[in-house]
């Protein structure tokens, strides 16, 4: 999504865009046209990192930046530009960064309720209209990689439905499994080859959706990096995909997409590709935004047919 206002900076001033992010995200920054290098700042989930936050502002600062624009809105995030001694470091107003910040903004949710919006806006000077149409995230694949990938996993790259049954952020994020493999089944059943496409961490539910299908599925969770990932979706028709990282992946490859909701809103963080379809199950508890469903039903999941899905695909 950070991709919009990569292409909102390089079409209003040309600017040369260099991004820091974590490990496990910083690979896409390479397939991201506009940008001309980027980072990985290796500080866990919840550390301060005072250590590798001040060694990689050492190299910031030798770099000489104009600007920094500072997406996450936590105090932390902020220190990395303050102490690389950027100039002008943008940012909503966020937590405890009066000093850390030099343009800060308040945000008014209902003026920007997408998250690419917020993103955007950040570009602009306060209070200016956002550009339209908006740039739509795109991500560059490399052709040969994805080729050699198919050929050394032996996959067969005809007809290819790609299901991506995992969320990082919790259960409440993924569709159960059973109805993922009644997807597979009615899409093997098609004549089309099923790819199941995850991390290391969803790799027993690929397995349990496998478990529950004929041949025709092959199940890749845990086998790629993020870039194959990029460039294994490139080669599939169709997606199905959890509001995920892969979904958004996926819609920046401009895939058929279909996107299922249910803690989260589409209404905040949608798929942002053109031929993308969203599905979900309004129910009146959601969307609640947490990891766990706090009722224990999941019924804004669990009442989302793979009926649907399959209509839909």
């Amino acid at each position: 999504m950070a991709h919009t206002l990569v292409s909102l900076l390089v079409r209003r001033s040309e600017a040369a865009v260099y991004m820091v992010a974590p490990p496990a995200t910083e690979p896409l920054a390479r397939r991201m046209p506009g940008v001309q290098g980027s980072w990985a700042l290796a500080v866990g989930h919840g550390e301060l990192g005072i250590g590798p936050r001040r060694a990689l502002a050492r190299t910031l600062k030798a770099e000489r930046f104009d600007q920094a624009i500072v997406l996450p809105n936590s105090f932390k995030s902020a220190l990395l530009p303050y102490w690389a001694g950027i100039p002008r470091r943008t940012g909503w107003q966020g937590e405890s960064r009066y000093l850390l910040l030099n343009d800060r903004r308040r945000l008014d949710p209902g003026c920007y309720p997408l998250m690419i919006e917020r993103f955007m806006a950040l570009a602009l000077p306060e209070g200016a209209p956002l550009p339209e149409p908006y740039p739509l995230p795109r991500l560059a694949v490399d052709p040969a990689s994805a080729a050699g990938l198919a050929e050394r996993l032996g996959l067969d790259t005809a007809n290819v439905t790609a299901l991506c049954p995992g969320a990082e952020f919790g259960p409440a994020k993924r569709w159960p499994p059973k109805h993922f493999a009644a997807v597979a089944r009615a899409e093997v059943e098609r004549g089309r080859n099923v790819w199941l496409l995850g991390s290391p961490g969803d790799r027993s539910t690929c397995e349990e959706i496998t478990a529950a299908t004929p041949d025709g599925v092959v199940n890749l969770a845990g086998r790629t990096t993020l870039l194959e990932a990029v460039d294994l979706l490139s080669l599939a028709e169709r997606v199905v995909a959890n509001d995920s990282g892969l979904m958004h992946v996926a819609a920046a490859l401009n895939r058929h997409l279909v996107a299922l909701f249910g803690s989260t809103s589409p209404d905040f963080t949608p798929p942002l590709g053109e031929r993308s379809r969203v599905l979900s199950n309004p129910v009146d508890c959601s969307p609640c935004f947490q990891r766990q469903c706090p009722l224990g039903h999941l019924q804004c999941l669990e009442g989302l047919g793979p009926e649907q899905v399959i209509e839909v695909l």
